[in-house]
């Protein structure tokens, strides 16, 4: 295995533990900002991606290919299947205080285990395409899926206000 690849896992595995710690914080404060910061990642990863983008399309040594409309269909089924099954497991209740809190699922972690294992899985076996149309598609999956989660989230949460 190659070392980049190798710093790619450790890395998706620091996001993995990050991940699952401040979600298990989060159980014991209330949401804050009218559920606002849940709409944050929709907002920026736009802006990043556009930079990849950009980024991808004036490197002088590689050809910058857009994946063809099929792939980007693909991308976005598959995204919103896994933003679906993450929403499915986040919710949130109102406690005693009149707070707003999210609520505990002891399956969370297990799901976003799965969901990342699959990405990665996906990911290696899309390994062939050209590397722009590669990229291109992983970005459409995760503004999916992270859309449809933190979306869903928000407009869960104001059902719960």
């Amino acid at each position: 295995m190659k070392p980049e690849a190798l710093i790619g896992y450790a890395f998706m595995a620091v996001i993995i533990i990050l991940v699952i710690w401040l979600r298990t914080k989060g159980r014991r404060r209330p949401i804050r900002n009218k559920g606002f910061g849940m709409l944050i990642p929709v907002m920026i990863l736009p802006i990043v991606f556009a930079l990849t983008i950009y980024s991808l399309a004036i490197a002088p040594d590689q050809e910058f290919h857009v994946p063809v409309w099929w792939e980007f269909l693909c991308a976005i089924v598959l995204g919103a299947g896994l933003g679906s099954i993450m929403l499915y497991h986040t919710g949130y209740e109102r406690r005693e205080d009149g707070q707003v809190y999210s609520k505990p699922n002891k399956n969370f972690k297990y799901v976003l285990i799965a969901i990342i294992v699959l990405r990665v899985g996906l990911s290696e076996y899309f390994k062939g395409l050209d590397y722009s149309e590669f990229t291109i598609l992983t970005m459409v999956l995760a503004f999916v899926y992270i859309g449809v989660w933190r979306v869903g989230s928000f407009v869960k949460y104001r059902r719960t206000v």
